[in-house]
């Protein structure tokens, strides 16, 4: 039976493409991504457009988030096919289990050719009652794990070799924030964190070029997540507003499209165009996606 371009269009747009692209893609490259603290939020939603775009996916989180993780790789497996997702349980505040983990996906989907450091925390405290622990916990999480995962998968990127033929080429990406370009109250060592992944990035990206790896980060504005939810109920409490006010505000007030993000919105830049074929020149760059609260 002939394929007719009609045929072609209406595969992609089903919910078999992400099977149909590893098919076509099978015989030059299979491109597989770790995506960390995946299993809700930011996170999920990249790792879902991935998937939807014919990458194998490592779904990573903490061992409380374990049901999370198990319920999105089955998720992505029914629609995808046996093999399109694995689970790893991992601390991204642990280099040697991150090291484990990349060792994990290769072993199980293939060479590494894409890692999303999504995993962050937040803290809200103002900064004389900040802690020696407290700034401890949000760089070891936002700054420390992001710089694991950075290590780990450049040096099995370099260790595969050249960029396989067919596949959109290594990529490194992080999660900064807003927060890395406009500072907020109350949310001293988070912001702090967010610099530092731009700062790392920007490093990175000089040093890694000559392997052909690109390193970017993007940066979430208000996004309609757990954590947003938690910032919202402290700034609250604090400023005597009922749940839900201070986010509201903030959208009122600073977002020129006048909207909540959701993580979809995050994913379609994340997944859709820096971690596909159409970014291959661009690096050590941080996009801002917030709905324009932030401009640069």
């Amino acid at each position: 039976m002939a394929v007719t371009t009609r045929t072609l269009t209406a595969i992609c747009r089903s919910p078999m493409a992400g099977v149909f692209k590893r098919m076509m893609g099978s015989a030059t490259a299979r491109r597989t991504a770790i995506v960390t603290g995946s299993s809700r939020g930011i996170g999920k939603a990249i790792v879902q457009r991935l998937a939807a775009d014919g990458y194998a996916v490592t779904i990573n989180d903490v061992a409380p988030n374990k049901p999370g993780i198990d319920s999105l790789v089955s998720q992505i497996n029914e629609s995808y096919g046996p093999g399109s997702a694995i689970g790893v349980v991992a601390d991204v505040t642990s280099s040697s289990e991150i090291q484990s983990m990349v060792e994990e996906s290769v072993s199980e989907l293939g060479p590494l050719t894409v890692m999303v450091a999504n995993a962050g925390i937040a803290q809200v405290k103002g900064a004389l009652e900040t802690t020696d622990a407290d700034v401890d916990r949000m760089m070891n999480v936002n700054f420390k794990g992001v710089w694991n995962c950075y290590t780990a998968a450049a040096k099995q990127m370099i260790a595969q070799g050249p960029v396989p033929e067919g596949s959109t080429g290594y990529k490194i990406l992080g999660c900064s924030s807003i927060a890395a370009f406009k500072p907020f109250p109350l949310l001293a060592t988070y912001c702090a964190s967010k610099w530092a992944v731009r700062g790392l990035t920007h490093t990175f990206a000089m040093e890694l070029a000559k392997h052909g790896i690109s390193v970017n980060c993007y940066a979430p504005g208000i996004v309609g997540t757990a954590m947003w939810e938690e910032i919202d109920e402290k700034l609250g409490a604090i400023d005597g507003r009922p749940k839900g006010e201070t986010v509201a505000k903030y959208v009122k007030e600073l977002t020129a499209m006048g909207r909540v993000s959701v993580p979809d919105d995050v994913a379609k830049v994340v997944a859709g165009f820096l971690c596909g074929p159409d970014s291959t020149f661009v690096t050590g760059q941080t996009v801002v996606v917030d709905g324009g609260i932030v401009f640069t």
